[in-house]
């Protein structure tokens, strides 16, 4: 059981803590590095470390779109975000999971980063394809797996055998 002592101790150490991640944040905004803050505050909100390298390549690519170059730049969120989202899907072709996880950047970014939320974002959405997923039969595995040998084949076997995807091994 933890004494009055080692609980004080523990709040003091938190609004210590807590009082550095502020200044560190305040250096933050002050350095003007936007894709800093943006690490940052995914980071401190405990976002997963590929959410935030995929939030921050999006937010690169749609300040590189525009030809951003200060944050005055980013002033009329609505319209340019619109531009982008439409952009990717009629130019880009891309899935509407992608150009989902663009917006919802964008979203952290005016909402969480530059506090000026966006609302009512209307552009073109992407259209989802239609796809036959390509499922080897058990004869066209096996095949597979005796052209392999040694690591390669053990690594194949299991990812078969337990029905793991590659992003697991």
């Amino acid at each position: 059981m933890l004494s009055d002592n080692s609980r004080l101790t523990g709040k003091i150490c938190l609004r210590l803590s807590m009082g550095k991640l502020y200044k560190k944040y305040m250096s933050l905004c002050q350095s003007k590095k936007l894709l800093d803050e943006v690490s940052y505050l995914m980071r401190v909100r405990r976002y997963a470390l590929r959410t935030e390298r995929a939030y921050c390549d999006w937010i690169r690519r749609y300040v590189k779109f525009h030809g951003m170059t200060s944050r005055e730049d980013l002033a009329g969120g609505r319209e340019k975000v619109e531009l982008f989202l439409t952009h990717l899907a009629v130019q880009g072709k891309v899935a509407p999971s992608t150009q989902n996880q663009a917006l919802n950047a964008l979203l952290f970014l005016y909402g969480q980063v530059l506090e000026q939320p966006l609302q009512g974002v209307d552009a073109v959405r992407a259209e989802r394809q239609q796809h036959i997923p390509v499922v080897l039969t058990p004869e066209e595995a096996q095949q597979m797996i005796a052209l392999l040998s040694g690591a390669p084949q053990l690594v194949v076997k299991l990812l078969y055998g337990t029905g793991m995807r590659l992003m697991v091994a």
